[in-house]
């Protein structure tokens, strides 16, 4: 069991989903969002972004 937790694969479509959820965030809070709106903002962009990247790298 010396293998890798994640695969290269998995590492980059959950990397590029964080990213995505990040910049969404980061837009919404110099939006005038509240903090918290921020972050839900960012969760459901990730949420929304690793499966459409898993679709495009796969």
């Amino acid at each position: 069991m010396n293998g890798p937790l994640l695969s290269m694969r998995a590492a980059l479509i959950l990397l590029m989903g964080l990213l995505v959820g990040i910049g969404a965030g980061v837009l919404a809070v110099l939006a005038g969002a509240v903090l918290a709106q921020a972050f839900l903002t960012g969760a459901a962009a990730a949420g929304v972004a690793v499966p459409f990247f898993n679709h495009v790298v796969g």
